[in-house]
């Protein structure tokens, strides 16, 4: 946040529709980072587990799916520095916007949880995944309004739509922030795409579950 506060708030000169960079960019940050954080610990749990895995069988779901669920104490300690980032500037959020954050949390973990399911699959037999795989959510990161707002992108935001993760961030900060209108079309694409996501990771999952043991 700090980084992204000097070169983006203050030098580049990001709009943050009209609220403290800090904070516009913190919140997106919040959400970003338990998406990226679980998705790149889930894509590698099968991996980083071998030893169990080849010994002893139970629901190799319940290791993807741990990892993810620890995030949240991650995002819990995140929200308490978020508050004191808001006393700081002495920002007024909109604390009705706290009954969504619920919401959103569920379309993140969905979009954790079945991208990082795909790539446990891919990742047991093509060992690269977990090296691309950083490059990859830095690539993400960056067609994701996390440090800038959507409207930057003009006539064209609408592509930026195509990312589940959009959804989420631009939900939160209108919400929270009140930047702007809460946008229930794009949350429930968000929330759309982001179940199928998760059907389609969890289908791929148990279709490649039975060779885990033998391919690791």
């Amino acid at each position: 946040m700090v980084v992204f506060s000097i070169f983006f708030g203050q030098l580049a000169g990001i709009p943050s529709d009209g609220v403290p960079y800090p904070i516009f960019v913190y919140v997106g940050l919040l959400f970003w980072q338990f998406f990226s954080g679980a998705l790149s610990d889930t894509s590698t749990a099968l991996i980083s587990n071998q030893s169990i895995i080849t010994k002893v069988y139970f629901p190799r779901l319940i290791l993807p799916i741990s990892n993810v669920i620890t995030k949240l104490i991650d995002f819990g300690i995140a929200t308490i520095i978020l508050i004191g980032l808001i006393f700081y500037y002495n920002y007024t959020p909109n604390l009705y916007g706290l009954l969504i954050v619920p919401l959103l949390l569920i379309i993140t973990f969905m979009a954790s949880v079945g991208t990082g399911l795909f790539l446990a699959s891919i990742n047991v037999k093509y060992r690269d995944v977990r090296y691309a795989l950083p490059f990859f959510i830095q690539i993400l990161l960056f067609i994701t309004p996390v440090i800038y707002p959507a409207s930057i992108a003009g006539k064209y935001s609408f592509l930026l739509a195509l990312n589940p993760m959009m959804g989420v961030i631009q939900g939160a900060r209108a919400a929270l922030l009140s930047t702007t209108p809460i946008n229930w079309t794009l949350i429930a694409i968000s929330g759309t795409c982001t179940f199928f996501i998760m059907v389609f990771g969890v289908y791929v999952f148990k279709k490649t579950e039975r060779y885990f043991a033998d391919i690791i």
